[in-house]
């Protein structure tokens, strides 16, 4: 599993996109040094480029494939479902199956309702919050991740140079022309610091709609949040009138129930995506019936109208059913077992190369960090250009060598991975941690 010499066919196809796609790609995370790689295949837990190089995928499509590319029995569920029609101006039984299913599985969620992405399920579940209160303010912790909602996304690119003071981050726009009055209605904090969040929660009391918060952030640090964290936003938004809400789109597939579990009280609002979606495109807002009704269209008043064409597409439903009920309590325990060695051999990997290094993460996700010790928030998590560029070193490096890891430098695993795959993983990464030690 090793890299083209010469990359001929996935050259030229980036050729031909840069003519029509800005910067040719539709999606950021592909970006390559001289050019991306294009798939041809994916089977298990390896993927085959148009060139027909083999590598083992830790990417899995930004965490969203649980059983890795093309399980047979989810290929079987979207044919058969194919067969019959992809969408229709009709409601389909898939559709009941799935939120049946999903409501069991997760007992803070007592209805749910499909979206298509992890970004619209955020943005679905601001919008019903808001309905639900009748505030605009949200609250979110600097750095987290939520998609690209102008909202959600506040804080998630701050930088040394505008972040502010640690008592009392500053809400800093992503993308340029991000109107102020958006700026001016999101509260941010830091995570997993109880006391300071309360205190800046406090200045806004009565004002806000919700507290979003990532369980497992990855751009923090892919750092659980503690329960004194989620315990204090528990409490402090039942006294305010606000909701909590949680974004699970990544961290869901941590436990049987979603990373919810891991807190004595559930949130008000749940947003998912990623996995649920079988490896098709999907996103669901669930929670309490009394907060999810705002999008009862049979309601005298209709507080939150959502309509969405491809919404509960019965290709998705189905793909999404299959895989999940395959993802049951045995394979949750399975495949978090497997994480735990991946971390640890990562972090024996880091001790014998002797770099100042650490691995993070929980479940089936991990993190490499190119700091001594584990980051608890995401200043210490920022990445200046000096970590930058040995995260890239180590990047390559595991390219070059047959492994596809996030950008990031994170990954997750698949159901179609054993022991094997970790033990290459971790020579893989030594190899980079060894060339990282040569050039520090």
């Amino acid at each position: 599993m090793t890299r083209s010499a010469h990359a001929t066919i996935s050259r030229e196809l980036y050729e031909r996109a840069l003519r029509v796609l800005p910067g040719g790609v539709s999606r950021n995370t592909v970006l390559r040094k001289p050019h991306p790689f294009y798939a041809a295949r994916g089977e298990g837990c390896v993927v085959t480029d148009v060139e027909g190089v083999r590598r083992i995928d830790f990417a899995n499509n930004m965490f969203s494939l649980i059983h890795g590319h093309a399980h047979p029995a989810v290929v079987t569920a979207v044919t058969e479902q194919m067969r019959r029609g992809t969408a229709f101006t009709f409601a389909t039984e898939a559709e009941v199956l799935y939120a049946e299913y999903l409501c069991q599985r997760v007992p803070g969620m007592q209805k749910i309702r499909f979206v298509n992405s992890g970004t619209e399920a955020v943005m679905a579940c601001i919008k019903a919050a808001r309905a639900f209160t009748g505030r605009s303010k949200i609250a979110k912790t600097e750095g987290a991740y939520h998609g690209s909602y102008d909202y959600a996304e506040v804080s998630q690119a701050s930088s040394p140079a505008d972040w502010g003071d640690v008592d009392q981050p500053r809400s800093n726009p992503v993308a340029r022309g991000t109107p102020q009055a958006v700026l001016d209605d999101v509260v941010v904090l830091p995570f997993n610091d109880p006391e300071a969040a309360v205190r800046i929660l406090g200045e806004h009391a009565g004002e806000l709609a919700c507290v979003l918060i990532d369980p497992l952030p990855h751009r923090t640090g892919m750092m659980r949040a503690t329960t004194p964290f989620i315990d204090a936003l528990r409490r402090w938004t039942e006294e305010d009138g606000s909701l909590l809400v949680f974004d699970e789109v990544i961290a869901f597939r941590s436990e049987y129930a979603g990373a919810q579990s891991w807190f004595p009280q559930a949130p008000d609002l749940t947003a998912l995506g990623k996995i649920i979606g079988g490896g098709l495109p999907v996103g669901a807002i669930g929670g309490r019936a009394e907060v999810m009704d705002v999008l009862n269209p049979l309601a005298e008043r209709v507080l939150f109208p959502h309509m969405g064409t491809f919404s509960a597409n019965p290709l998705v439903m189905m793909a999404g059913l299959t895989a999940m009920q395959l993802y049951d309590r045995d394979a949750v325990a399975s495949l978090n077992d497997l994480g735990d060695r991946a971390r640890r051999q990562i972090a024996d990997a880091i001790r014998t190369a002797g770099i100042p290094a650490c691995v993070t993460g929980a479940g089936s996700l991990f993190r490499i960090h190119m700091t001594p010790e584990p980051p608890t928030s995401y200043r210490e998590a920022y990445v200046d250009p000096e970590r930058a560029r040995r995260t890239r070193v180590l990047l390559d490096h595991a390219f070059e060598n047959g492994i596809m890891l996030v950008h990031t430098g994170s990954g997750s695993l698949s159901t179609a991975m054993s022991g094997r795959e970790i033990d290459i993983l971790a020579e893989v990464l030594l190899g980079a941690f060894r060339k990282l030690k040569e050039i520090q």
